[in-house]
């Protein structure tokens, strides 16, 4: 075989090989991720255009030291997943890359354990969808926490999701089936890892800092 046929047929496979595959599909998911957080985005706009002082009422509700320490530690996360890559695809330090996926899962359930403490703490003073106190409470209060639940439980569904992908690559990197040359696994994974980042800075003004 010729040299250019063998620079074509490379070429082939960069281009049309799993791992570009695997980021397309990606990338389509991330695409119906935005469209169901964008939706629920444009309904929490025209809930709070209607109730804007009931929305405010419920803001006042918000523990906001807890939601700028969680905004805090997602944005370290994405700080720990970002060295990761470069550890291992630009320093070639598995074991420094390792680490630093091991501390984006750490920071990722210290954000649920934070937002676990949040949840009970309005559990006991009833403002959940389905209590009875809240029942009585304007409805626009109680759209608002319907609301809050709804968004931030499903964001922390996603947290969960993003810490078992990068458990999965941790776990890959450690058994030599992730290397610099071979990095499209954990390229995906900090990608989706950034998604739940971005939803959450979307999610912490609409909620926690309404004026």
């Amino acid at each position: 075989m010729s040299t250019s046929q063998s620079a074509s047929k490379h070429h082939v496979v960069e281009t049309h090989g799993p791992g570009v595959t695997a980021r397309a599909g990606l990338w389509l998911f991330l695409l119906s991720e935005i469209l169901l957080f964008g939706g629920m985005f444009v309904l929490y706009a025209m809930y709070r255009y209607k109730f804007p002082a009931d929305f405010h009422a419920g803001s006042q509700e918000l523990s906001r030291f807890d939601g700028t320490l969680n905004t805090i530690v997602l944005l370290t996360s994405s700080l720990t997943v970002v060295v990761a890559l470069f550890s291992l695809h630009e320093k070639r330090n598995l074991r420094r890359s390792a680490i630093f996926l091991a501390a984006t899962i750490a920071l990722g359930l210290t954000f649920l354990v934070v937002k676990s403490f949040e949840w009970s703490t309005k559990f006991e003073h009833g403002l959940y969808p389905g209590a009875k106190f809240l029942a009585t409470q304007p409805h626009g209060f109680i759209l608002f926490f319907g609301l809050y639940f709804t968004m931030t439980g499903l964001h922390a569904l996603h947290v969960m999701v993003g810490m078992g992908v990068l458990s999965g690559v941790l776990n890959f990197a450690l058994r030599g089936k992730i290397t610099p040359e071979r990095i499209n696994i954990m390229e995906n994974g900090a990608l989706y890892w950034h998604l739940v980042d971005i939803i959450w800075i979307f999610l912490f003004p609409l909620f926690y800092l309404i004026s």
